[in-house]
């Protein structure tokens, strides 16, 4: 959800960071893209469209009081397949994976945790606050968090604090710290290289159905195994994305294809990631759910998510290179941070107070929430990232 997507350095020591971005600069074959995936770009982007669609119309709870009805009466075929773009989260996943390994391979621990903070950090109290204000209006039915809570939430550690979130979709942010920190000890504070990639890949792989078997909170906590597969095929990918970029001309093709210990992490993490998704998302047929989640759709949208991120490593998406991808990446943050309570207002004020349809209502919402996300991003992310990131990259 926080990445940018640009291809590997070909020298696994450079660690100048580039422009207002957070990724190495490196040359690229491309000098329209400047080394950019913008394919993952625009992934990122539908990963994000996909999880407003599920808590528009793809779910029951608060969004229902903002429509006035179920969303399964607003759209009546089309919520059971808006049930589905929860597992857009899985898919971030596998990006971040992707994008971390790259944006920390050569990196000093301090540039990569400068470039971390910097990245997240701006959008985040933006939409904290602005959610927090917006709740707060005496128009608006939501209840606000407390004061003393909503101040938590800006270290973004509310979940093990026990404090109440004031954006719905943090949880995965916890998650994505989580694996920050196993990544920089690991990975980044040793140097990485890909030996130390692909141990580091083994042994998560290895403690995580160790700690899910031992049904122990502590490691459930530390080693995440219901998201550990996801990221762990994301940096397999990496892997495979860097080998074919490194490779000869003549032996790309090989590369790309015959490299079975890059694969293997990838495909015994397919395996594994499937099996959380579908246990945790399905269950059986029933009159009184919202929708049926098959175990088929799940499943299928978990390998097409590994399969979109495996074609970006190929090189298979390289003609997508359209500028404006680009932009879709650098929206994906914000609008997934402010997307989901500030959508159920606007969706009330449109549909409720405006009597505007649902089809109409819901393509609205996505577009507001979208220009929402350009101002955080032109306005506050591009503003403080780079003043964060010199701040906390500057040599004490």
């Amino acid at each position: 959800m926080t990445e940018t997507a640009v291809s590997p350095a070909p020298q696994p020591t450079a660690a100048a960071p580039a422009g207002p971005r957070d990724t190495p600069a490196v040359p690229s074959r491309s000098r329209t893209s400047g080394g950019r995936l913008r394919a993952l770009d625009g992934l990122r982007l539908v990963a994000a469209l996909m999880v407003a669609a599920y808590h528009y119309g793809g779910r029951g709870g608060d969004v229902t009081t903002a429509w006035g009805s179920s969303p399964k009466d607003q759209f009546p075929t089309l919520h059971e397949y808006f049930a589905y773009g929860c597992l857009g989260v899985q898919i971030f996943f596998v990006i971040s994976g992707f994008v971390i390994c790259m944006s920390g391979w050569g990196r000093p621990l301090r540039s990569f945790f400068a470039s971390r903070a910097s990245r997240l950090l701006p959008a985040y109290w933006a939409a904290v606050i602005l959610v927090t204000a917006v709740f707060a209006l005496p128009v608006v039915v939501y209840e606000a968090v407390s004061p003393s809570d909503a101040l938590v939430n800006l270290t973004m550690l509310q979940q093990p604090l026990g404090a109440d979130r004031v954006l719905g979709v943090c949880w995965t942010l916890w998650v994505e710290i989580r694996f920050y920190a196993l990544f920089a000890l690991f990975v980044v504070m040793p140097g990485a290289s890909r030996q130390r990639v692909i141990l580091f890949c083994a042994v998560w792989t290895m403690a995580a159905a160790i700690g899910d078997a031992a049904n122990e909170p502590l490691l459930d906590l530390v080693l995440m195994p219901e998201y550990a597969p996801f990221f762990i095929g994301g940096i397999g990918l990496y892997l495979v994305h860097r080998d074919r970029k490194d490779a000869s001309p003549s032996s790309r093709l090989r590369s790309s294809r015959g490299d079975p210990t890059a694969w293997g992490i990838v495909g015994v993490s397919w395996l594994i990631g499937q099996r959380y998704a579908v246990q945790d998302l399905w269950h059986a047929p029933s009159a009184d759910a919202f929708s049926n989640r098959s175990s088929f759709g799940i499943i299928l949208i978990v390998t097409l998510g590994f399969t979109a991120v495996a074609a970006i490593a190929l090189g298979r998406l390289s003609w997508a290179d359209w500028r404006w991808l680009t932009v879709a990446g650098a929206l994906t943050y914000p609008f997934y941070l402010v997307h989901e309570h500030l959508g159920w207002v606007v969706i009330h004020g449109l549909h409720r107070g405006l009597g505007i349809g649902s089809a109409e209502t819901f393509a609205l919402t996505i577009a507001a929430m979208l220009l929402l996300a350009w101002l955080l991003n032109r306005y506050v992310e591009e503003t403080l990232t780079p003043k964060i990131r010199a701040a906390l990259s500057r040599a004490r």
